[in-house]
């Protein structure tokens, strides 16, 4: 209620990329406030043995997870671990520090209660983010790192990037996001063809089973590959033992939305998220599912209200995520959806 009545009117009256810092950084002054803090932790805490879920070796106490991109470089894990998400996604993050493309770069459509954004992996970089992680107080919370190549690397590199983020990263996150899919730095979705997908992920598990301790690696998948190319991508998992499948990223493709032409055309390029989303995410899970009866998904696009978490879970994912869904309609979302999910 407080969100929709007056933090998102005013919020949506500023820049996106500018609301979202300045958002997060006044909740964190918030729960610097120790009465404060208690009050948004009971409200938002909603436990049951019901919401617990164990997915590729990992326990996490429900199954509704921030997704990559809200916090790129792992500053806000632990104030977002106060709405009571199972488990945060940070990153994507790069080797070395970029700025990412340029700004405006992430765009509202609130007809469609949607997102566009082309923000081009903007990040401070592996090692920031392991300054902020590799000491974190908050020891409850299940935190993925998703990992991605600089926009200056060749393709015919990748993978010398994406294992320097594996390696640096290893001992601070609890599973590993291979992500080929955002459709902003160019060339990357070329990365999701076969052979070059083969290639980077037996790289990254050859990796990953020479460490102490195991941890499970994940592919993040865009929700414009065609049945042709999942099954690609569903063949490769059969020869090389990937943990998970995240699906999806976000689409290149306009069909369908609300927002007119015109309005779309000023905006430009770039990925679009949220309730546009959903139905071909969910479509990509079921497909999934049903040529993989066993293979872990966690499923995200376009969750705005319980229902359509429910669509997700029923299509074949073991967890969902959400972001763009927040923006509309708020951190109780979260709350809402374990609520609906839970069973006596």
């Amino acid at each position: 209620m407080l969100y929709r009545l007056f933090i998102k009117p005013i919020a949506f009256l500023i820049d996106p990329e500018k609301a979202h810092h300045l958002t997060v950084s006044s909740f964190r002054t918030l729960l610097a406030i120790p009465i404060v803090n208690h009050l948004i932790q009971s409200y938002f805490r909603v436990d049951h043995p019901s919401l617990e879920r164990e997915v590729f070796g990992i326990k996490f106490p429900n199954p509704v997870g921030l997704a990559a991109g809200f916090d790129k470089d792992g500053k806000y894990y632990d104030v977002m671990s106060h709405l009571g998400f199972g488990f945060v996604e940070i990153g994507t993050v790069t080797p070395k520090p970029q700025d990412g493309n340029p700004k405006q770069r992430l765009f509202r459509l609130p007809q469609d209660k949607g997102l566009i954004n082309r923000m081009g992996f903007n990040n401070e970089g592996v090692e920031a983010m392991i300054y902020r992680i590799r000491d974190r107080k908050i020891k409850n919370i299940v935190i993925g790192g998703n990992i991605g190549k600089n926009k200056v690397t060749p393709n015919e590199q990748a993978i010398d990037d994406y294992d320097y983020c594996f390696t640096k990263l290893y001992p601070y996150v609890d599973y590993f996001v291979v992500n080929v899919s955002s459709p902003n730095t160019p060339g990357l979705r070329s990365l999701q063809d076969k052979k070059p997908l083969t290639q980077l992920l037996a790289h990254v598990i050859q990796r990953r089973d020479k460490q102490s301790q195991w941890k499970p690696v994940l592919l993040k998948i865009s929700p414009d590959l065609n049945d042709s190319q999942l099954d690609d991508v569903l063949s490769i998992f059969s020869e090389i033992k990937v943990d998970g499948i995240i699906a999806t990223n976000t689409t290149i493709s306009r069909e369908g939305l609300q927002t007119s032409g015109r309005d779309i055309e000023s905006v430009g390029n770039g990925g679009l998220s949220g309730l546009p989303l959903h139905n071909r995410s969910v479509e990509v899970v079921r497909y999934i599912r049903k040529h993989n009866a066993t293979l872990p998904i966690i499923g995200v696009g376009g969750i705005t209200n319980a229902q359509q978490a429910q669509n997700m879970l029923d299509a074949g994912a073991d967890l969902i995520q959400v972001y763009s869904g927040m923006v509309y309609s708020g951190p109780s979302l979260i709350k809402n959806i374990k609520k609906s999910l839970i069973k006596d």
